[in-house]
């Protein structure tokens, strides 16, 4: 198609020149974190969450001005999830939600469910660890603009002196990463119904006062709709056309837009923004039409946080100058993926440190680029020189090679060694373990009550000593063990109170890994990690768990699961060195877990479980490069299991994604039991797994934990009823979709007795 597609002009508001696509929301200390979560337990009011939420917003906005940015993104700040927020924008709750008659509470209700509404789902967003709640789309839903929060953060903008450029998530990303129900079809097919709304959006925002507007649309740099380049000239056509509107800023990021950019640029939007972090060199082809276009280019990683290279980013930015009507610089991404700053992370070497950017350290950069492209290189010579210098240290630091680690890797994976048939394997485990049909069990960590938070804090605080810190945990792992068995469990474990998260536990054992101190991030509404630095070749120096292990299992005569994270899930949630491929990492991860499940076999521990709730995380946007990747990880995994005897029974455990796409790979893990989240997709997944036939044992979740919710008996046998017409119940295991550790012990108590009653009850009906 030639030419624009409108016949109305460009509207004329000045371009800006540095800005970000999005910030963090959940404090620099947490704070929203901590002031939800006592709203959920009834300690403040809304009154008082919402003027926590309101200072967070007010000094974010006025740091990043300070920072530099001349366009300030408003609206990115949320109480739980963006995706979230856009339902509620466009009135797409579900009608279970909607019976609830106070909006933040419905709200809440949508994400976390109450006692008699089951929340809706959960899945990450994109290649990230970021989980969004997953729209239902069903013939019942009526959309309506409900804009009252978009226009309440302007003008709070507005009366602050910002600014602002409100920030939403566009129709087609909206439609595409929400879920049909009751028989309605893809949710995409429904796209014209909100055109309009977002047309009365632009021209309500515009009577408010806003010069730009910013439309987020990831999904373009994806294979998840066909023809994204159809729909986006379709889309943004329509709405470019619209009278009396700001400036349109469509956003996108996590690769490149391939087709879609020249489709977008041929509509009447005014910016356009591309990842040239992930999406590379190609990201910005020779595209005639973005002549008349401001380009905002992604040249500082929004996602990772390792320093940029200034003095190649000035030259990435230089040769765009001529393909746009202007320039822009702004990061790949939101900073909701990074931590805050630096400045709390006092342990640092000089070396690691100079090598790191933070949030605060990106909206410099970004400042420092664009400055740079107004006034010449030399204006910032200092600035570029002192990047010149973090990076030439970072290439020649020792750290990060280590020849041992790379020569038994090569050994091993030259050797090609692996397990016996799964038959095999089967029948040794059977003979050994002695399990009942639908044996019960849990995925791993218990939870984190308040003692062992405060034996945590007493051991940084040099207030306790290691030995004092063992003994209040090994008394948490004896009640953990009794709680199991007086609950009538069948395999048990040990409930992790030793370990702060899945992965930072492993990483501060682990060669190569740095841990910060206060570089936390959002997972999903207030649940918080704190992702640990992998910066050099991995090792193992001596055994992470197999002292848990062995403590727990000499305390009960049922089995305990020896508990560990895969190597892609480390890889994942971890900020990871960017100087060699993923594969050639994950391979060293897998190494040192290996090397663990050595241990813990010969330490008499006869269940393995090995976590890989990531898998589907990694998995890359385009078609074409998902082959690659699912090869290595699958790769990694078996390598990380391989170690042991077809005796020692793997496991493994997989939650809140879209399994579809990575299906086929869950196969190929060829663990003995694999868990899987199933709860809130009711069952869905066991299909799936049938249809390529999966014949290993398998775990589908049968309860929701990311609820409070308790679930009744009969709800969690009528989950077991649905899945043995998929599984049969040899090959069955009964637990929860997830691990324990963010739930209340009551709650879990009550959970977790209610499925060994609907097991024995189910058991009693074959």
């Amino acid at each position: 198609m030639e030419g624009r597609l409108v016949t109305a002009p460009q509207l004329s508001i000045a371009p800006f020149t540095a800005t970000i696509l999005g910030s963090p929301r959940i404090g620099p200390n947490r704070e929203l974190k901590r002031a939800t979560e006592r709203y959920w337990a009834g300690r403040i009011d809304q009154s008082e969450l919402a003027a926590v939420a309101a200072g967070l917003r007010r000094d974010t906005w006025a740091a990043l001005a300070a920072g530099g940015l001349d366009s300030i993104p408003v609206n990115t700040f949320s109480y739980y999830d963006q995706i979230l927020d856009t339902a509620v924008l466009l009135g797409a709750l579900p009608p279970r939600v909607k019976t609830v008659a106070d909006p933040f509470d419905r709200y809440f209700a949508a994400a976390r469910g109450t006692d008699e509404i089951p929340p809706l789902e959960m899945t990450k967003w994109f290649d990230t660890n970021y989980h969004y709640i997953v729209p239902e789309i069903g013939p019942d839903i009526e959309f309506g603009l409900s804009p009252e929060k978009v226009l309440s953060e302007l003008t709070e903008a507005q009366e602050q002196g910002i600014s602002a450029r409100p920030v939403i998530i566009g129709p087609i990303t909206f439609l595409a990463l929400s879920k049909p129900v009751d028989g309605a079809a893809a949710p995409i097919e429904r796209l014209d119904e909100l055109v309009p709304l977002y047309i009365d959006l632009l021209q309500q925002l515009s009577a408010a006062g806003a010069q730009w507007v910013q439309i987020d649309e990831p999904v373009l740099v994806t294979d998840i709709v066909a023809n994204p380049a159809e729909l986006a000239e379709r889309t943004y056509a329509a709405l470019s056309a619209a009278t009396e509107r700001p400036s349109i800023f469509v956003a996108t990021y996590f690769g490149a837009l391939d087709a879609a950019l020249p489709a977008l640029a041929r509509t009447g939007v005014e910016a356009i923004g591309v990842d040239l972090v992930a999406g590379g060199d190609n990201a910005v082809a020779a595209v005639p039409e973005l002549a008349g276009t401001l380009l905002v280019a992604g040249v500082v990683d929004g996602r990772n946080i390792w320093r940029t290279d200034l003095r190649a980013a000035l030259g990435r930015l230089a040769a765009l100058l001529g393909s746009a009507k202007a320039v822009a610089v702004s990061t790949s991404c939101s900073t909701l993926h990074v931590p805050y700053t630096l400045d709390p992370e006092t342990e640092l070497d000089d070396a690691l440190r100079s090598w790191l950017s933070f949030g605060v350290e990106k909206v410099s950069e970004v400042a420092i680029l664009a400055r740079a492209l107004r006034e010449g290189p030399q204006a910032v010579e200092a600035e570029i020189a002192s990047s010149d210098r973090a990076i030439a240290s970072r290439k020649s630091d020792p750290r990060l090679r280590n020849g041992d680690v790379r020569a038994r890797l090569q050994s091993i994976l030259a050797a090609g060694d692996g397990r016996g048939p799964a038959e095999t394997r089967r029948e040794q485990q059977n003979a050994r373990l002695h399990l009942p049909d639908l044996p019960t069990t849990t995925i791993g960590s218990y939870p984190q009550t308040t003692e062992i938070r405060k034996a945590r804090a007493a051991l940084r605080a040099g207030e306790i000593d290691q030995v004092e810190y063992t003994k209040d945990m090994r008394a948490e792992v004896a009640s953990v063990i009794k709680l199991q068995e007086e609950l009538g469990l069948d395999v048990l474990v040990h409930g992790e109170p030793e370990r702060n998260d899945m992965v930072q536990y492993f990483a501060e054992q682990l060669d190569g890994f740095f841990a910060t101190q206060n570089g936390w991030v959002q997972s999903y509404g207030s649940r918080c990690v704190r992702p640990p630095i992998l910066f050099g070749d991995v090792s193992r120096q001596k055994p992470m768990t197999v002292e848990w292990a062995t403590y727990a299992q000499s305390l009960t005569h049922k089995p305990v699961k020896g508990m560990l994270t895969g190597p892609v899930t480390i890889l994942a949630w971890s900020f990871v060195r960017d100087d060699q491929p993923l594969a050639d990492t994950a391979n060293q991860i897998a190494l040192a877990i290996r090397d663990e499940t050595v241990d813990l076999e010969a330490a008499g521990i006869a269940i393995i479980q090995v976590d890989e709730p990531a898998l589907r995380e990694l998995l890359p946007l385009r078609s074409k490069d998902k082959g690659d990747y699912l090869s290595w990880a699958v790769g990694a995994f078996r390598l990380s299991t391989s170690g042991v005897s077809d005796a020692t029974q793997i496991h493994t455990h997989l939650c809140y994604s879209e399994f579809g796409e990575v299906i086929g790979a869950i196969a190929d893990l060829d663990a003995d039991v694999t868990s899987i989240e199933a709860a809130r997709s009711h069952m869905e997944v066991l299909d799936d797994l049938n249809a390529v036939g999966f014949s290993s044992s398998v775990g589908p979740g049968v309860y929701d934990i990311h609820s409070p919710r308790v679930p009744g008996t009969a709800e969690i046998a009528e989950s077991l009823r649905a899945a043995l017409k998929a599984v049969p119940a040899q090959r069955l295991w009964v637990n929860p979709d997830c691990g324990l550790k963010t739930r209340g012990v009551d709650e879990v108590t009550a959970s977790l007795r209610n499925l060994v009653a609907a097991t024995a009850q189910v058991r009693s009906e074959s």
